[in-house]
């Protein structure tokens, strides 16, 4: 044998220990990222897996057997459940308790009945499917991180093919009996491009998880905390430095009584008709265009690609569809209206400041005519 199996596998084993404290470490920094820690757990199931799996080498015995196959499988199907978490964030739960079943019903029976060969070669091809299986978790969500979440893919798909090598190889000597430990140039191979995956997949996910969080944080810093919305810096930054053309409307709105909303009712009912006009002003967008909460009870709406008739007409519906919401609140049910000011550039292009100071002046012209209305600024006086 050209390479020393035993030192290999000790060497996947330290290796894989090193990168489970690593993924704690960072999920101690970063607890909402829940995925970590699963995945840090699957990662320690399989370094337990790979001294229970040495020591079989030097004594091979059933229970021992039956032990390294559980904890591989059953680390295996966390490592998926971990996969299924990062894309979707939901429980990893079902995965695992999924790929734990069926994969147990099926490697452990052989093993328990003396048929080693039998159950590592089983054992073999369903760790490759769990391996598939995770692969594929990351491939569906590689928009979120095209090169890195392919990479990691990828190496998941290289470490299932070397798992489908060694149960092939098992295949092809028909020995449903062992004794002892499989030892092949597949098993070798499998170890080395092992050790080589998860450096890899280690690097690459700690990469990932350090881009999402720079966006998490991005995202926080430009979102207003009670409406989800865009804040006032967002939106400068989305639209500050751009020329604001003939066929780009700006949309200021501005809740009417909203002093004695809160005066009345409290805060937190205030609070409330915020987030209502908020899903109001929000419902029926174009992915063009974008709205913020620009501080207070002052919202903007910036339209791309409209002509006056059509951004009138977009104000006017959120105008209508506010005043006839009903807002429930703890002290009861209220009304509220909403006033609204709008503006365009001009084919030389306008600065996005000059716009939307020109939608104000048409915002306080509405107020100044009797509130719950829209008003051009063409035609504010």
């Amino acid at each position: 044998m050209l390479l020393d199996y035993n030192s290999l596998l000790l060497a996947v084993g330290f290796s894989a220990a090193c990168l489970s404290l690593t993924l704690f470490g960072t999920w101690l920094t970063a607890r909402s990222d829940r995925f970590l820690l699963t995945w840090a757990t699957s990662v320690l199931v399989v370094v337990a897996e790979v001294f229970v799996y040495n020591a079989y080498i030097d004594a091979p015995g059933t229970a021992l057997g039956i032990l390294a196959l559980a904890l591989l499988l059953f680390g295996f199907s966390v490592m998926l459940g971990a996969a299924h978490q990062f894309r979707t964030g939901r429980s990893p739960l079902p995965r695992i308790t999924l790929g734990t079943a069926i994969s147990f019903a099926l490697a452990l029976p052989p093993m328990a009945l003396g048929y080693d060969g039998l159950g590592f070669m089983i054992e073999n091809f369903l760790a490759a499917l769990l391996l598939f299986g995770t692969a594929h978790e990351y491939w569906k969500g590689r928009e979120e991180a095209p090169a890195q979440l392919v990479g990691v893919a990828l190496l998941y798909s290289l470490t299932a093919v070397s798992f489908v090598l060694c149960a092939a190889v098992l295949a092809w000597d028909r020995k449903l009996i062992l004794g002892h430990a499989p030892s092949n140039w597949a098993e070798d191979l499998s170890l080395v491009i092992v050790i080589a995956s998860m450096t890899g997949i280690g690097a690459l996910s700690l990469a990932l998880n350090q881009g999402r969080l720079a966006r998490h944080h991005k995202h926080e810093a430009e979102t207003d905390v009670l409406t989800g919305l865009l804040n006032r810096r967002a939106l400068f930054d989305l639209h500050g430095k751009t020329p604001v053309s003939a066929f780009t409307a700006v949309v200021v709105f501005d809740l009417d009584g909203f002093k004695a909303i809160n005066d009345q009712f409290g805060h937190a009912a205030g609070d409330e008709v915020l987030k209502v006009f908020a899903q109001v002003l929000s419902a029926d967008l174009r992915p063009s265009d974008s709205v913020a909460r620009m501080g207070g009870e002052e919202f903007a709406m910036v339209l791309r690609r409209t002509l006056p008739e059509t951004a009138e007409a977009t104000a006017e519906r959120v105008r209508a569809a506010f005043a006839a919401r009903i807002v429930e609140t703890e002290t009861g049910p209220l009304r509220c209206t909403v006033s609204a000011g709008f503006a365009f550039g001009n084919s030389d292009g306008m600065s996005f400041d000059k716009v939307l100071s020109a939608a104000d002046k048409a915002l306080y012209a509405a107020k100044r005519g009797g509130r719950n209305r829209v008003l051009d600024f063409r035609r504010a006086g």
